[in-house]
């Protein structure tokens, strides 16, 4: 009896630190695993976050030392603003940031006003052709840029409204309103329409219902395709270039001015181009998680 319970005790024993080391190389495993996730993500966020680090620091420091070789970064150089004064001082650069903004609020109001109700269409109602229609608006972010800027650039000088912000505008809500529709349409998707029903049972009408129940939860949605738009329409440099020839918005006038610029404009210019989307993503951030957050309940 006494042999058999300690055949017994010693098969325990054996079992459970035969356990012990499965669960430490578990345990291993998914170190290394967690490890390695954090590695990727580090490279990826070192693959973005140098980049910028460099242009900023060229950009906040004096002309002479952007001209100078080899190149440092703050906190190792001088900072200044000599460089983004020498820039902001440019020709050209305060009226193409003015046009900029213009065209970008009136592609936002425009593309925003026009997304919503689309998006609200294709998400809520089922409708014949509804699928084409989707892949219609997806068909248009196929094309290339010179495909509807050149032939609008006739209809253009056709009407005389060539070389305007208005018409910039408008050929920047063509480029940004599929990409608006989409994300708006999907914002209205993740509302489930069981709240819709639920209020006009309690007496609301289907107006009524859109206003009070759904239109509260799907506007951090909408302000985050807005934004995306103004996003899309500031950094848009091809049309612009094709569209204006003296009403030029930034991203076109550095464009132009770039084979004759020295290094300090180049890097002034690429840091005040980049800070309005950096700011923007930076406040919007939450409604763009409440969004994800929306559409995966």
């Amino acid at each position: 009896m006494t042999a058999a319970n300690d055949l017994a005790t010693a098969a325990a024993v054996q079992a459970s630190a035969e356990m012990m080391r499965v669960r430490r190389r578990a345990l291993l495993r998914q170190r290394i695993s967690r490890g390695f996730a954090y590695a990727i993500a580090i490279l990826i966020c070192l693959w973005v976050l140098v980049p910028i680090w460099f242009i900023a620091s060229m950009a906040l420091t004096t002309p002479a030392t952007v001209r100078a070789f080899p190149k440092g970064v703050l906190p190792f150089i001088a900072f200044s603003f000599d460089t983004m004064q020498f820039f902001l001082t440019s020709q050209g650069i305060i009226p193409g940031t003015i046009n900029s903004i213009i065209v970008a609020l009136i592609t936002l109001v425009l593309s925003t006003l026009m997304a919503a109700p689309a998006g609200y269409a294709i998400s809520r109602y089922i409708f014949r052709g509804r699928d084409m229609y989707r892949l219609s608006i997806l068909a248009v972010r196929a094309f290339p840029v010179v495909v509807l800027a050149i032939p609008l650039a006739v209809v253009f000088i056709n009407l005389r409204i060539y070389d305007s912000v208005y018409s910039l505008a408008l050929m920047h809500t063509a480029l940004t309103l599929p990409t608006t529709i989409l994300v708006i349409g999907s914002v209205f998707a993740s509302i489930p329409y069981e709240l819709e029903e639920a209020a006009q049972v309690y007496g609301c009408t289907p107006f009524q219902a859109f206003r009070t129940v759904v239109l509260p939860l799907v506007l951090p949605g909408i302000a985050a395709a807005a934004i995306f738009t103004f996003v899309m329409s500031w950094n848009e440099v091809f049309a612009a270039s094709i569209l204006t020839v003296r009403n030029r918005t930034l991203p076109a006038q550095v464009l132009s001015a770039l084979a004759q610029s020295s290094e300090p404009y180049q890097f002034a210019g690429a840091f005040f181009m980049m800070v309005p989307a950096l700011i923007f993503i930076f406040f919007i951030r939450r409604y763009l998680f409440n969004m994800w957050g929306q559409v995966t309940k």
